[in-house]
């Protein structure tokens, strides 16, 4: 028997990023899949999220289209990653108080404004591609006044790996 433990285990961090990123393949959208995990200080996923249309709204219905009349594309109507991880929790939203949440893309002003109105003192995030746009610096700006702090997952904690569902099998770690 051996008295080592595993050295290949998941961090924290790339626990909860990536059940973040599972639940981001439950979103229905063509372009963009966005997942959010939300975790207590004691390491509890306490919701999860991800991008799509609101409740009792048929997806077949819905407009995934990114160009066109505002009325003709997703934009007016999906409900974020974040929102919906904040809005999916059925606890006591006490228990949001210092909590972290991990999400792909680094949120828009309006995720920004539920977060910090739930409580939630860190974000943890993957892309942060439009940095340059007014609603991530409006986010930005809300977050350090309002004291949430945010940071990037170190790129040595994002591994690639390979997650099987048959029985008996683990996660198998593929080389970048």
């Amino acid at each position: 028997m051996s008295k080592e433990k595993r050295k290949d285990y998941l961090s924290w961090d790339e626990y909860f990023m990536s059940i973040a990123k599972l639940t981001a393949g439950r979103s229905k959208d063509p372009n963009t899949q966005v997942g959010a995990c939300i975790v207590s200080q004691d390491n509890r996923v306490l919701s999860t999220g991800y991008n799509g249309a609101p409740n009792n709204f048929k997806d077949d219905d819905f407009p995934w289209g990114r160009e066109g009349k505002p009325l003709e594309t997703k934009y007016l109507f999906v409900c974020h990653a974040e929102a919906n991880a904040i809005d999916n929790f059925r606890g006591y939203k006490k228990e949001f108080e210092g909590a972290r949440i991990y999400v792909d893309l680094f949120p828009c002003n309006e995720c920004a404004k539920k977060i910090i109105q739930s409580g939630i003192k860190e974000v943890i995030y993957l892309s942060d591609k439009y940095a340059d746009t007014d609603s991530t610096i409006a986010s930005k700006l809300m977050f350090d006044t309002c004291g949430v702090t945010y940071r990037q997952m170190d790129k040595e904690h994002q591994k690639v790996f390979q997650l099987s569902l048959e029985p008996d099998k683990t996660i198998e770690y593929i080389k970048k």
